[in-house]
């Protein structure tokens, strides 16, 4: 029959032996009623006030599969924060969902050690022609095939309308119906753990969307006066009522990593979660995950976090992370867009200068800012010493969402680097002993956009359209609001279509070449470079400038082993380069009479003897 998996939590809609627990906390609220849906009409159930703003009902009538919702004193019926599912949108009324009624097959999956993770980040809507947890398992013998160990769903939580990226959800713990019911995300996590693949959830706790969030009408301390996020009001992690809105978020990812069985969780732009208490909320949750479902298994936590705030990482003595295992490293993908582009504009001008130093860093010593001035955020000092920290904690990419969606038309790499820069850029990161991650369809060398999309209606819809267009006002080429109107409506159907991975390009010219490049190397990471990371505290890194556009840099592991790359990326030769120690790995050309060719990349280990 499988096992069941249940959290445990104080919010939202339980089933019990009398029926079914309703509970919220709504503290503005002088009454409050539960509206049931029944096939005789609707029952408008008085609900009884607790304690500290709590209301409370068992009611017989109900059962999995009833509909429910909440009404406010002035008639206003609002969808339980806490909802299981939304069948009818982040409007419409919640679905009561048994976590019991399905049978896990999984019991004998543990998760993976962090050092084996290769990540692929994926968007369920767009990554199958259906957009669906059910047609996304389909692809999983190819990940798994590729040489992928974690896939990394960007956010599920409900969001309004039928399209979006998932950074707009406003009921936390509701998987979107527009990808299928809470059992077809478990059934996509169960198939991804039968192919031995992790999964891991990117959940965002900085803001809620700007559409569907009833909150503020019956508890608006769940919002700060104090803090401001650039979406918005900030969440309310350190005021008064604040204890509730901590236990709220704590509850989603324990929720997540128990009922849903996910391996870990991406937390979205951590630098916008503020919080002046201590122990902070990033600190109190991870406290929390590592005394439970991280005690029995492998639980990776994951941060994206603008301010390189590294102490977050830390490690015990046996190099174990305390709280939170890695970081998304923006600043290695900065430097490696500067190298194979030659793009300067926004937050590239920190990178301009010396963007192969940069990179050496990153590869050496993790972040590149570790407390410099930098001169995107006017001479501000960014970023804290990686000192003792391993690879591990550092996760690389050329390419994810954000770095994607985030230009005005979503261009993919391979529309704006060569080739032969590209190929250079995708030996390093694969190689490298940080985990590396993926974004979907990047394998094949995929031409698909990724632009920014979402459904929103009305003056919502029209605002978000202007103000999309604005964000590039300051960019040269769109100066001309001619040109600025060029820039994809996010609300048009057509933008989110031009997102969806195109599969037939696989078998088009070009693209298998593509394939099997990621797939040798990721053969090769397996074989050579993952066994040698079982101890990484003891992994030890520097570099060397060879010219303005080369390096070599090497890590010396635990085992003694010692691994080389040396790199020419620009477009002349490097002349005069003697050939490291060691057995050659990979060669991305000849490398005759020690001339390094442009854009050549070459890794050499040295085994212990």
């Amino acid at each position: 029959m499988g096992i069941q998996r249940c959290h445990d939590m104080t919010f939202g809609a339980v089933p019990v032996s009398s029926g079914v627990r309703f509970r919220l906390w709504a503290p503005e609220a002088p009454v409050l009623t539960l509206v049931l849906q029944g096939p005789q009409g609707d029952q408008v159930l008085p609900m009884t006030r607790t304690h500290d703003g709590w209301f409370e009902l068992v009611a017989r009538d109900a059962a999995a599969g009833s509909r429910y919702g909440f009404q406010l004193g002035d008639g206003l019926r609002v969808p339980d924060p806490a909802s299981r599912y939304q069948p009818e949108d982040v409007h419409g009324l919640s679905e009561v969902i048994d976590p019991n009624a399905y049978h896990w097959k999984d019991e004998a999956w543990h998760g993976r050690p962090w050092e084996e993770a290769v990540i692929y980040e994926l968007h369920v809507g767009t990554f199958t022609p259906a957009g669906t947890f059910r047609a996304a398992i389909e692809k999983f013998e190819h990940l798994a095939g590729l040489g992928i160990t974690a896939v990394e769903l960007m956010p599920v939580a409900d969001f309004p309308g039928r399209r979006n990226w998932g950074y707009d959800g406003v009921l936390p713990f509701a998987p979107d119906a527009s990808y299928g019911r809470p059992e077809d995300l478990k059934a996509l996590v169960d198939a991804a753990h039968a192919r031995g693949l992790m999964v891991l959830l990117d959940v965002v706790y900085n803001h809620f969307g700007p559409e569907g969030n009833y909150l503020h009408r019956y508890a608006p301390q769940f919002f700060s006066g104090r803090h401001k996020t650039p979406w918005g009001a900030a969440i309310n992690f350190d005021g008064a009522g604040s204890r509730t809105v901590r236990d709220f978020f704590i509850h989603n990812a324990l929720y997540w990593l128990e009922e849903y069985h996910f391996d870990g969780l991406r937390f979205d732009a951590v630098h916008a979660i503020l919080d002046d208490t201590r122990p902070d909320i990033l600190e109190e949750l991870a406290t929390a995950v590592r005394a439970g479902p991280g005690h029995e298994r492998h639980v990776h936590l994951v941060l994206e976090n603008e301010h390189n705030a590294a102490h977050y990482l830390e490690r015990d003595g046996p190099g174990r992370p305390r709280q939170y295992v890695a970081q998304w490293n923006d600043d290695i993908h900065h430097a490696l867009h500067v190298i194979v582009t030659g793009e300067r504009e926004g937050y590239y001008i920190d990178y301009a200068e010396a963007p192969l130093r940069h990179l050496g860093r990153c590869l050496t010593q993790g972040f590149a800012y570790q407390g410099e001035p930098s001169p995107y955020r006017h001479g501000e000092p960014r970023g804290e010493s990686t000192r003792g920290l391993p690879p591990s904690a550092f996760v690389n990419f050329l390419q994810n969402h954000d770095q994607i969606g985030n230009r005005a038309f979503g261009e993919r790499l391979t529309l704006l680097a060569k080739p032969q820069a590209l190929r250079a850029a995708t030996a390093v990161l694969l190689l490298a002993p940080q985990p590396p991650l993926l974004f979907m369809g990047q394998e094949w060398g995929s031409r698909a956009a990724f632009p920014f999309f979402c459904d929103f209606g009305g003056e919502l819809a029209a605002a978000v359209t202007a103000g999309r267009r604005r964000e590039f006002a300051n960019f040269p080429a769109f100066r001309d609001p001619a040109a600025r109107e060029r820039i994809p409506d996010p609300n048009d159907p057509a933008t989110f279509t031009a997102a969806v991975l195109d599969w037939r390009e696989l078998e088009q010219s070009g693209h298998h070449e593509w394939l099997s490049l990621h797939r040798d190397l990721l053969a090769l990471r397996k074989r050579e470079i993952i066994p040698r990371l079982s101890h990484p505290a003891s992994v030890d890194g520097h570099f060397r400038m060879l010219s303005a556009n080369a390096l070599d840099a090497q890590w010396t592991f635990g085992d003694g082993s010692r691994l080389t790359l040396l790199a020419n990326l620009g477009d002349t030769p490097l002349p005069g380069s003697a050939t490291p120690a060691g057995a050659l790995l990979y060669a991305s050309a000849a490398h005759d009479d020690g001339v390094v060719p442009p854009w050549g990349v070459f890794w050499f280990l040295e085994r212990t003897p």
